[in-house]
Parts: C-alpha cells; structure tokens; sequence
C-alpha cells in the first residue's frame, strides 16, 4: 500500500474560521490554554484581564486551528489541540496575554485554566517558556527603563551644572557680606 496524502477540503463556510485563526496565530503574542470547570465568575474576570492587557480572548475550534497551524507551517500544536482550548492573542506585544494570564492565576488561584503552549516569532514555545515570557516587562515598561537610561546621564549633567552654579551664588553672596562687614 502506498501512503498517499489527502488534501483537506474545507467547505466555504468555514474558510472564513481558519483565515481568522491563521491570522490570530500569526500575532505577536499568542497563548494556547485549556479550561476545565470554568466558573462564570472566573471566566468573566479573566475576559476582563484580558481586555485591560489589549488581548483578544476566543475559545477555539482545533480542527480548523490545527489546519490554519498546518498552513502556517507551525509544528508541535498538533498533539495539543485536544480538549476544550482557547486563545489569548495579541497583535503588538508578545508579553500582553501571558501577563495578562499570570496576573489572573496570581489572583484567582484557579486550576481550572492550564496553560499548554504559545507562539513567539513563528515558532512554538512550551508553557514553561510562556511563563518565562509572563515575567519580562511589557514593551512600553521596556521603553521607560530605555529612556530613563538615556536620561540619566544628561539629568546628572544638569544637576551637576546646576550645583557649580549654586555654588557660584553662595560664593558671591559670601564675598558680597564680607564686603559690607569690612
């Protein structure tokens, strides 16, 4: 018997789904996690997590997910899309949904949520490199400590500028009183 490979046919409708889930799986930050017992309460707190941190929440179909993965050429989520998934993605900051995610487990100490992969740069990360990737600072925390770094120097600059000046005006103040003393 000779293996032969099927081409899969989506029907129209659901070409629409998987141009979607291509799309969420190409963004900048994505979070594959699965969710078991859920309670409406933590699921409404989490859609909030993520709404604050700019992240998009869905609850996913992993047949056509696992077709879109296929089309993008990312490997290792075939064996993980099983079971009830959803997927935390955001388009500018890679750090958002898994900060996002840690902020929520952090509060709510739910088991109910696993998280089982993520995408960075095209490539799948393991949830212990998610993790890792909750704990940076987000992009415009990164921008901050940059400029600060780039301040520091100039604002030392002025301080010390500003002291020798200071210093100057006492000098002269000093001088001035010991002139009307005399």
């Amino acid at each position: 018997m000779s293996e032969e490979k099927y081409e899969v046919r989506i029907r129209p409708e659901k070409e629409a789904v998987v141009a979607e889930m291509k799309d969420r799986l190409s963004s900048q930050g994505v979070v594959l996690l699965t969710f078991n017992k859920l309670t409406v309460k933590d699921a409404t707190l989490l859609r909030r997590k993520f709404l604050a941190h700019g992240v998009e929440y869905k609850v996913i179909k992993n047949t056509l997910t696992r077709i879109a993965a296929d089309e993008l050429g990312l490997e290792g989520l075939d064996d993980l899309l099983q079971g009830p998934n959803g997927l935390a993605t955001c388009k500018d900051d890679p750090v958002a949904p898994a900060a996002a995610l840690k902020e929520f487990l952090k509060e709510t100490k739910s088991e109910a949520i696993t998280v089982k992969a993520g995408v960075l740069d095209g490539k799948v990360i393991d949830k212990d490199a998610v993790k890792a990737l909750a704990d940076l600072p987000s992009r415009e925390q990164l921008l901050g400590m940059v400029a600060a770094t780039l301040l520091a120097p100039i604002s030392g600059l002025a301080r010390a500028l500003n002291g020798n000046i200071q210093n100057l005006a006492y000098a002269l103040e000093a001088v001035r009183k010991q002139k009307e003393s005399a």
